[in-house]
């Protein structure tokens, strides 16, 4: 197993997700930890929790021999791309996407099986510079958020490898910490009250960056750990389905709310260029008012400026570009993000045959978030399973 994640960039829940990780790591080949955040995030973040764990070794050791000694998983804690990857879905090799590819070529029959938590450049240009290592992966994409910020490289993956084996969540992993079992104990808040403060110093590095738990990544890990391992089963980690077609819109024009797109699906917008604009030029496509962020960056492909972007929400996102080009700057339009037809979720893809995604019935929406119960059913017992683990932290094994 291999992980890439945003640890320390926009979100706190990576760091809850590598405690949980850790704590299991007797049952797991862990063969990297690589860094690939959007925003401030480094390998450094990911050598803090380490710290933390080297605290709790020594306990954790009574319980397990197989758990990795902290100067092992300090080797194996790669810095991958700090920048998001260009159009083209792919830049410069990066010292995590050379891991990913070592690892890969490693002479084990195994699978590599690579949790993206966060960016998926690095797997993207692993792939780039490595192709031949294809058969060899199994990635499981905490997708959504992360899809929205590393669109390019999606698009990269999914129109140049489609044969990869994969599993896209970009809604299902959100049933960790929504919905099922809340009350009492198994409360967000009164979990980590009760069962992660004052337990190791993993368990108040845990507490630490949040009062709640979060943990969106870790369905990753529970896919693994607790189920058939075949996405069309249940497990702790999620259930899912087979891919469609048609996930992606193209416009060639400016759109209005009345215009849809698939939600997680990827849009694009193809603008004639326009008269007098040259290499340059800039243009960037403000996306929902964001002040921070993704800025959709024109590429100028001859007769087009092609913008790309991926929806993260059912909703209406506004747009508006600003250029030094005068007849572009403030140009604006909107397109309504809708979920996909039941007639088309329901046939798999014959272009990507072995990618899964989220489960659209009804019945396993966990309020707008498709596929979530798929996970949430689980909570209590994944939980109190959790807090097994992290009581190994307090004391040796009797």
């Amino acid at each position: 197993m291999l992980i890439s994640s945003d640890i320390g960039g926009t979100d706190f829940d990576d760091f809850q997700s590598m405690v949980h990780l850790l704590l299991y790591a007797e049952r797991l080949d862990i063969e990297g930890l690589v860094s690939s955040p959007f925003g401030p995030g480094t390998k450094a973040d990911i050598l803090r929790v380490i710290d933390a764990y080297e605290h709790d070794h020594r306990n954790l050791k009574t319980y397990s021999p197989h758990y990795p000694s902290p100067g092992l998983l300090r080797a194996i804690s790669k810095q991958g791309a700090i920048d998001t990857a260009p159009s083209t879905g792919f830049s410069k090799p990066t010292e995590g996407s050379r891991w990913i590819v070592k690892c890969a070529r490693r002479n084990d029959k195994r699978p590599l099986n690579v949790l993206v938590w966060g960016g998926i450049d690095d797997l993207a240009q692993a792939l780039h510079d490595a192709p031949d290592i294809l058969p060899k992966l199994r990635v499981h994409y905490i997708g959504g958020p992360n899809k929205l910020w590393g669109v390019d490289a999606y698009n990269y993956i999914e129109t140049h490898h489609p044969n990869l084996r994969i599993i896209e969540s970009n809604a299902t992993y959100r049933g960790f910490f929504t919905g099922g079992e809340q009350s009492g104990e198994w409360g967000n808040t009164t979990f980590v009250e009760q069962h992660v403060t004052g337990h190791g110093a993993l368990g108040d590095f845990f507490a630490a960056q949040s009062p709640q738990v979060k943990m969106g990544d870790t369905p990753s890990v529970l896919w693994y750990l607790n189920g058939l391992q075949d996405p069309a089963k249940p497990s702790w980690g999620g259930q899912y389905v087979r891919l469609w077609d048609k996930r992606k819109t193209i416009f060639n024009r400016l759109t209005t709310a009345q215009d849809t797109s698939e939600v997680y699906g990827v849009v694009e917008f193809a603008l004639p260029v326009p008269e007098g604009y040259s290499t340059s030029n800039t243009a960037r496509m403000v996306i929902d008012n964001r002040t921070g962020g993704p800025f959709p960056t024109a590429v100028n492909e001859g007769h087009v400026l092609r913008f790309r972007f991926s929806p993260r929400d059912t909703k209406v996102w506004p747009y508006v570009i600003q250029s030094d080009h005068p007849a572009l700057d403030g140009l604006s339009g909107a397109v309504t993000a809708a979920p996909p037809s039941a007639e088309r979720a329901g046939t798999s893809s014959n272009q990507h045959p072995y990618w899964w995604t989220d489960d659209q019935d009804p019945a396993f929406t966990e309020g707008v978030w498709v596929g979530a119960k798929h996970v949430s059913q689980w909570r209590q017992q994944y939980l109190s399973e959790f807090a097994t683990r992290l009581d190994r932290c307090k004391a040796p094994a009797s």
